[in-house]
């Protein structure tokens, strides 16, 4: 055993089951609940392709289908890496060392959530696009091209890298200095220490906020759609929307489904049984920020040059398409009541959406193995792969012998759950795994039950992440726009809507005010996270 090692002691990562009893049978039901119904859309599909399995069959044999499953694979693994590579510096840099206004950029770092990827994709495009503004200020195009693969992969990653920012900083907060100042004991330098003591400790957080990146990544269309680049999201939409092929369109559906659940089984599969919850313990001392040193302003040159680009330019070049239509007597008129119905479908479902979270992550991290565990956690993550297209139809198709929830708020906010429970699951799961179980067995002990236990120690214990988990589902919903298009009622209206109505048309100064009406509402609930999450 290397020093390294022996200097983890009792805090390393051993393998340990965390409970030896059998889960309660409510929790089992709670889980299982969530589980059927994000069976809603595989159903569908089944049903759909049953009708006509030849041309399903023929669909996906095709050798185009495993050239667009090779391309989007490819697509989806680049977009996370870069991700990541974005997130885990910045979540370093602005909570363990002495950045300058790194509190200030610690906000600003998550905003980005709050530019939908397909306003990203048309602020690229009339940026830096064929006559776009830059090759207007040069005289000439530019050497590069915009769209593709690497223009959609590009545009992806600098707007989905807070996903893996607001799962890693909660568990970079917790992590216990004591453990580098042992290895540092050893001899060991801070490269040395970050690679074998505190990355392995973030582990889980990395994980779970690249699966949600790699699970956005196969199922966006926004910003492929308006980049040219031929994912299955494009294509299955271009098949139900412009040829009518709904067997061929399902079946690809189908595929895509099946690439989720694999990539959702390879996570829970290497994620092993492992405990991480040897965090900072309560009223410990806070390690001192690291001095960066010479290292100091390239630090910050990096975290400013992405703000830059994921929040200035969107927001420049926005004000310049408001101003312009604003000059030129564009209607401003119904933006509150787009507004009033966002904030009331993305409110609801958060809400409801955390609470149907919170019962698989209990399950994935207090029974990891119970037989049912696994298949639950990986089929609540089948929705979030699926394009809001499938989902919302899938639904349609329910909800016609459902009736009065047809066409209802309900159905919309059950779409929303769907599509966005992964959010809330990954962040939950990523608190719950840092709370000790030794806690909630003394708890029991004293003759608590076990529902008194849950929202006396654990809830608040895990809330950090239960609410990191319920702001990604409103920011997310926020910007949802199929299955709005879909699913909303007579007479709701939202900010998405909007804004691709106009962007798709090219009436970028129309689309303007309710994009930066978006980037409003979104950064308001991401900055009182922030601040009530520092709070001791």
């Amino acid at each position: 055993m290397s020093a390294l090692s022996a200097a983890s002691g009792p805090f390393r990562r051993t393998r340990s089951a965390r409970t030896t009893r059998r889960p309660s049978a409510a929790l089992v039901v709670a889980a299982s609940a969530v589980a059927l119904i994000a069976l809603v859309p595989p159903v569908y599909l089944v049903a759909r392709v049953s009708e006509a399995p030849a041309d399903a069959a023929n669909a996906i044999l095709a050798r185009s289908t495993l050239d667009l499953t090779v391309r989007t694979l490819a697509f989806a693994a680049a977009v996370t890496a870069i991700a990541t590579a974005i997130a885990l510096p910045i979540a370093w840099l602005t909570e363990r060392t002495d950045l300058p206004g790194r509190r200030l950029l610690a906000i600003l770092a998550a905003a980005p959530l709050a530019v939908p990827t397909y306003v990203g994709a048309m602020v690229a495009i009339s940026t830096f696009g064929p006559g776009g503004l830059l090759a207007d200020l040069l005289g000439r195009d530019l050497p590069f091209a915009i769209y593709g693969f690497w223009g959609a992969t590009t545009v992806l990653a600098i707007f989905t890298y807070p996903y893996v920012l607001l799962s890693v900083r909660p568990a970079v907060i917790a992590l216990d200095p004591r453990l580098e100042d042992a290895s540092r004991g050893f001899g060991y330098g801070r490269w040395t220490t970050f690679r074998r003591v505190i990355l392995p400790q973030l582990r889980p957080a990395l994980s779970s906020g690249g699966l949600i990146v790699t699970l956005y990544a196969l199922a966006d269309f926004g910003a492929p759609a308006l980049m040219r680049f031929d994912s299955f999201t494009r294509v299955i939409f271009i098949r139900y929307e412009s040829t009518f092929d709904r067997t061929g369109a399902a079946a690809l559906a189908s595929v895509l489904a099946m690439l989720a659940l694999v990539v959702v089984a390879l996570e829970v599969w290497t994620r092993g049984r492992r405990r991480y919850d040897a965090i900072r313990a309560t009223g410990a001392a806070e390690a001192p920020p690291i001095r960066l040193g010479r290292w100091r302003w390239p630090a910050l040159a990096f975290v400013g040059s992405v703000l830059s680009v994921a929040l200035v330019l969107p927001a420049t070049v926005l004000g310049y398409w408001l101003i312009r239509g604003l000059a030129a007597g564009e209607a401003v008129g119904g933006l509150w009541d787009a507004t009033r119905d966002t904030l009331l479908g993305a409110g609801l479902a958060a809400a409801v959406t955390a609470a149907a979270a919170l019962p698989v992550a209990l399950l994935a991290v207090r029974h990891p193995r119970s037989a049912i565990t696994r298949p639950i956690e990986v089929l609540a993550y089948t929705g979030y792969a699926l394009p809001g297209l499938v989902v919302a139809l899938a639904l349609v198709f329910a909800g016609i012998n459902m009736g009065p929830l047809y066409q209802s708020l309900a159905m919309l906010i059950l779409a929303y759950l769907l599509l966005f429970l992964p959010l809330a699951i990954g962040a939950t799961r990523v608190s719950l795994l840092q709370v000790r179980p030794s806690l909630e067995e003394a708890a029991r002990g004293l003759g608590r039950s076990r529902w008194n236990v849950l929202r006396t120690v654990t809830a608040p214990l895990a809330s950090r992440g239960i609410l990191a988990g319920a702001a990604l589902v409103f920011l997310t919903t926020i910007k949802e726009l199929p299955a709005t298009l879909i699913l909303a009622p007579i007479g709701f209206d939202s900010l998405a809507v909007r804004v691709w109505s106009a962007s798709s048309e090219a009436f970028f100064a129309k689309a303007a005010l309710p994009a930066l009406m978006l980037l409003l509402l979104s950064s308001v609930p991401l900055a009182i996270l922030e601040i009530t999450g520092r709070r001791r």
